[in-house]
């Protein structure tokens, strides 16, 4: 894996990681909530092709409402 895919996928991780905070506190706003849900759309997330150990699979799960029809 080249350098440059290592930053983006760090990136991502970390992007997804400050999101997943954000809803687990209990304080995300409706704006936050809706870039979670675009983040995990624009990444292909459904719930048939997200695996339990992959960070995303965290946000969609802690999401305060139901995602998987939105997301298809």
């Amino acid at each position: 894996m080249s350098a440059d895919r290592k930053t983006i996928d760090k990136l991502h991780e970390e992007v997804t990681q400050q999101l997943l905070l954000r809803v687990r506190s209990g304080e995300a706003t409706a704006s936050e909530l809706s870039v979670a849900v675009k983040f995990l759309k624009d990444n292909g997330a459904s719930l048939d092709v997200i695996t339990s150990d992959n960070p995303m699979a965290s946000l969609l799960h802690e999401l305060p409402f139901d995602v998987g029809e939105k997301l298809q």
